[in-house]
């Protein structure tokens, strides 16, 4: 009954728009306090929120976030739009392909699904429009590619799982590799279901010639072999990925300075960013770390686990019935509050079944993937419809359902077949 308190009242709070780390931090310490004290919970209050602060896995996340500011103000967006552009824009559909392919390589440098679906919209919709595509295939495209952010690596979803559930952070970001790379080919098939079978509205546009596509090949080389030094340095055991992320930022400050790409002023507003972002990121995973002691002081895994056994549902229905779970707070809650809230309560069942974390980290992060487009919440679509105010929402909404139903074909498999997740880390 307190936890069944404690969540409703989260959930309030959340509904009235009170900031997640103020709601998850109030409530985790009243929580505390009713079952250990006041003294005991402002002390564990002082305890996490020091050693978050001087968590050295925590350092990655502005390291990383850094890397992405920079690469954003460089002009990358435009060079990876142009250069996906080249190769397959003549394509019937080939621009809504364009933006899938753009926005999966954007995520591999910013981390975040909301950056990734705001900068691919104002690059990638006057496009579309000029070509005479559909709203709901632009917008639809444009809303699921942003999506990739939060899985592809380096995933800030994936850091926040990692340091709750003290996961390899460096394993996760492996292990979302080849989802990331799955995500992006069944976007791909949904546009081209899109285009073909339901016969929605697009013009092909002209094929670019052998010369302009090796030209807007050749602008990528630099962050393509960044990319590949940070996540291969990971994979072979040659940095941890906190040193990745220092490589990583290093990196791209060198190679935006080399190409002239770089001032004092968008140094300054990258910095300013940087430090804005990990200060919210800091407060909300406090907040999260408190309620999440709430949760292990209240005995509720337990209790959970034990009302699980008795339904005789194995491993499977268990994760069948905490994506159940997800799919219905998705509907109302933002991803990271998702995520936050879920993963303290979820992973010791999962954990105490015999389940990998890992492949368990990838499915909780596809399903909070899902939420990002699901509605009627959708944050995604909600950043696109804040980019172009002059589509409905309903547009936007029924222009997303194909990639929907793509995810969900992605995530079932992922399910079934645990190995697309664990290989590459078995190999590292």
């Amino acid at each position: 009954m307190v936890m069944l308190i404690a969540f409703l009242s989260l959930l309030f709070l959340l509904f009235i728009r009170v900031p997640i780390a103020i709601s998850t931090g109030v409530v985790g310490v009243l929580g505390l306090a009713y079952y250990q004290g006041w003294s005991p919970a402002m002390s564990q209050l002082g305890m996490i929120a020091t050693e978050t602060v001087l968590s050295y896995e925590f350092s990655v996340i502005p390291l990383f976030i850094l890397m992405g500011n920079i690469i954003s103000r460089s002009g990358l967006a435009d060079e990876l739009y142009n250069a996906t552009h080249a190769l397959v824009g003549h394509l019937k559909g080939g621009l809504a392909i364009t933006t899938i392919g753009a926005s999966g390589g954007f995520s591999t440098f910013c981390g975040s699904s909301f950056a990734t679906a705001a900068t691919m919209t104002r690059i990638a919709y006057p496009q579309m429009k000029r070509f005479g595509y559909s709203d709901g295939l632009a917008t639809g495209s444009i809303a699921a590619g942003g999506t990739l952010g939060i899985l592809i690596p380096p995933s800030i979803a994936l850091v926040f799982y990692g340091i709750i559930t003290e996961t390899d952070i460096g394993k996760l970001f492996v292990a979302g590799v080849i989802p990331g790379i799955l995500g992006v080919i069944f976007y791909v098939a949904a546009v081209l279901f899109v285009v073909h079978v339901l016969k929605d509205k697009c013009s092909d546009a002209s094929e670019a010639t052998l010369k302009e596509k090796l030209l807007a090949i050749r602008q990528l080389w630099a962050f393509t072999l960044l990319i590949f030094i940070v996540l291969g340095g990971i994979y072979f055991g040659l940095f941890s990925p906190t040193e990745a992320a220092g490589v990583g930022s290093v990196g791209a400050i060198l190679i935006t300075l080399i190409r002239g790409r770089m001032s004092w002023q968008k140094m300054r507003d990258a910095l300013e960013d940087t430090a804005a972002t990990t200060v919210a990121l800091v407060a909300i995973l406090i907040g999260s770390l408190i309620f999440a002691n709430l949760v292990n002081v209240s005995n509720l895994p337990f209790t959970i686990v034990q009302w699980m056994e008795s339904l005789n549902l194995g491993l499977m229905g268990v994760l069948l019935l905490i994506l159940m779970i997800y799919f219905v707070l998705g509907a109302v809650l933002e991803s990271i509050s998702m995520l936050l809230l879920t993963v303290p309560v979820f992973y010791p069942i999962v954990e105490g079944m015999g389940m990998d974390l890992i492949w368990f980290g990838i499915i909780v992060v596809i399903a909070t993937e899902i939420s990002l487009i699901t509605p009627p919440v959708g944050l995604n679509v909600f950043v696109l419809k804040s980019v172009v105010p002059d589509v409905d929402l309903k547009v936007i909404f029924k222009g997303v359902f194909p990639f929907l139903i793509a995810d969900i074909l992605r995530l079932a498999l992922i399910i079934l077949f645990p190995a697309l997740s664990l290989v590459l880390v078995e190999m590292m």
